[in-house]
């Protein structure tokens, strides 16, 4: 996604909004190697079966093994507010994170019960910091059944001796109780992730979707199956489906909504409704392959929105249910963000039917065919392998279409009020983008693109696997297309790690446009010691205004100046090498500093340094 603010950005005025700023030179010079990792599990009594110490409570009855709510292992647990009047209620412990961890990774088990009949207003809150960073708030609204485990990367706090604390308030009447339990801060050296399984499972999805829409393409009911293999060692007992899109709804009237699910057990809806858990009839072997279909029904909003219509123009991205990944962090059931991505997914197979009024174009993920349905409706039908999501749009658009150099088929979909001018200078515009990026990162293998263009859209672009929404933006479409290759083919945990793909992507938009970056990290100033290009999204909704500056404009810059230090021919072969090597795979900060410091003898460990890429 290119957020609005950041279309201001060029590359050598970086806006820049400082506290404490703190101006770094533009090439460092070398040092010597990090310190050593010394893997560890920081948090004391985690459990809380030893007591109390060493955290400090704001009151006795904080850690408990009283009855009203209990342990998720054990007999004791944490139970912050619940009370049904004004509270607030706060855990804390100091804790130090060693220096020299690829990886740091807080987890807790969270239960949150409460008597709030709102399905939209946030009365009762918990917020998990370390020192003065929000890592994450839950409400009343994220209530579930039993525990959901939590995880954040905490890798940027590499070194430090931090305040770990969860904070619970509740208004002055109807209780919440945020329950915790089994808190742990994991570190390790890049090599051995804190879990004992690694692998990212469940693999090789694929995904068979039948849906019919009304007569305005704004409502779509129909049915859903996935088939999906455990590649990991160990069994797999549950799937999760991520319900994206419920977080432009309530869970009350929720837009996207699964039902009469076969091959598992339905559990309860998490994470304010964007999380499905799914038990399987008995735990999945390694190796093994399971299915389970469900009917669906999604429901648009309104809103020229990644999700939303623009009157008779819908754009349906995110709405299809995909399973959620677990690797070495445990689950990913991160919340939605509607500052950036949250959308980490493997690749995949999808089979798409949408049955729809013939008076609607239906642009979507993939290769699609019509074919003649019942009196005055058409069967689109899209094919697409080894992406990450699928999206579509349903409107009256106006229709383009060329090939671009390479052989790739390109259309531009338009809807009213796009003039024709506009819309012939970005289907230019993509048949130039689609093989300048193909030309450094390999071939575009996704079959035809489409990009639907709306000047309404508030968050600039928005990238899917083969199909992009957009403004008319040269500057902005180039980046969306170049997302196929960053986020699409090379794929990344984009909550956890955004810099991965927004700025590789805003990179190779400057390296489309010609432009080299010269002197844009002389620009830089940070607001904050802890303000990273490698943190996390919760760390960027928690400091939205700096997400666009840092992650996008120093991302690139960095980049152009570890160009500047490798080579322009050694970085052009690290990044096309880089990505033929984890084709349809995940990239992680680690790995992609590891690549880079193969590709030449300098030492880049102060280079990291300087630039704040962590992990």
């Amino acid at each position: 996604m290119r957020p609005i603010p950041h279309k201001a950005l060029g590359a050598g005025a970086l806006t820049v909004a400082a506290v404490a700023a703190l101006v770094l030179p533009g090439t460092p010079a070398a040092a010597g190697p990090a310190a050593a990792c010394s893997p560890a599990q920081v948090v004391a009594n985690g459990g809380f079966e030893s007591g109390t110490s060493p955290w400090t409570a704001s009151s006795s009855t904080v850690i408990t093994s009283r009855s009203g709510q209990s342990a998720h292992g054990g007999g004791s647990y944490a139970w912050l507010d619940g009370v049904g009047s004004t509270r607030t209620d706060s855990l804390a412990q100091s804790v130090t994170i060693p220096s020299g961890c690829a990886t740091a990774t807080l987890s807790f088990w969270l239960h949150i019960d409460t008597a709030e009949t709102t399905s939209s207003t946030a009365y009762d809150k918990l917020t998990a910091k370390l020192g003065s960073t929000t890592l994450a708030t839950y409400s009343n609204l994220d209530e579930n059944t039993g525990y959901v485990q939590k995880t954040v990367d905490v890798s940027s706090f590499a070194g430090q001796t931090v305040n770990l604390s969860f904070t619970g308030t509740e208004d002055s009447s109807l209780q919440t109780s945020f329950v915790l339990d089994d808190i742990a801060l994991d570190t390790a050296d890049g090599t051995t992730p804190p879990s004992t399984d690694p692998t990212r499972t469940p693999a090789t999805p694929s995904y068979t979707v039948n849906l019919s829409s009304d007569t305005s393409g704004t409502v779509w009911t129909g049915h859903e199956s996935v088939t999906f293999t455990n590649a990991s060692a160990t069994a797999l007992g549950e799937v999760y489906l991520r319900l994206w899109d419920n977080y432009h709804g309530s869970c009350d009237a929720m837009p996207v909504r699964v039902g009469n699910v076969t091959g598992g057990t339905a559990g309860a809806l998490s994470v304010a409704c964007t999380a499905l858990k799914v038990d399987l009839p008995a735990p999945l072997a390694p190796g093994q392959s399971a299915t389970i279909g469900f009917d669906l029904g999604i429901t648009v909003p309104s809103g020229a929105d990644r999700f939303g219509h623009d009157g008779a123009f819908s754009f349906v991205g995110n709405a299809l249910p995909v399973l959620a990944v677990r690797d070495g962090a445990g689950w990913h059931l991160d919340p939605y963000t509607n500052n950036g991505e949250s959308f980490y997914s493997l690749a995949a197979d999808f089979k798409v039917t949408l049955d729809h009024p013939s008076s609607l174009l239906v642009p979507a993920t993939g290769t699609s065919t019509d074919t003649p349905g019942s009196s005055g409706r058409t069967v689109t039908t899209a094919t697409a392998s080894k992406v990450r999501d699928f999206a579509w749009a349903a409107g009256p658009f106006t229709k383009i279409s060329g090939t671009s150099a390479t052989g790739v088929a390109v259309n531009v979909y338009s809807v009213s009020g796009i003039s024709s001018t506009s819309a012939q200078s970005m289907l230019s515009t993509a048949k130039s983008a689609v093989d300048a990026h193909a030309a450094r990162f390999g071939a575009y293998p996704y079959g035809e693109l489409d990009a639907v263009i709306d000047n309404n859209y508030w968050f600039g672009g928005m990238e899917y696997p083969g199909f992009v929404l957009d403004l008319v933006s040269t500057t902005a479409l180039t980046h969306e297309i170049a997302h196929q290759w960053w986020y699409g083919i090379v794929g990344d945990d984009e909550y956890n790690s955004p810099w991965l793909d927004e700025a590789f992507t805003d990179y190779a938009t400057d390296l489309a446009q010609g432009k080299t970056g010269t002197g844009c990290w002389n620009s830089v100033s940070w607001a904050s010691s802890a303000e990273k290009i490698t943190n996390s999204m919760a760390y960027w909704d928690a400091h939205s205004s700096r997400y666009s500056t840092v992650v996008y404009g120093y991302g690139k810059c960095a980049l152009h100046d570890l160009r500047r230090v490798l080579g322009d021919t050694a970085m052009a072969k690290l990044l096309k090498d880089y990505a033929g090597a984890h084709w349809y795979g995940v990239s992680t900060t680690a790995e992609f500093k590891a690549a880079a410091q193969a590709a030449t003898s300098t030492d880049l460990t102060s280079f990291w340094t300087q630039h704040r890429i962590e992990g």
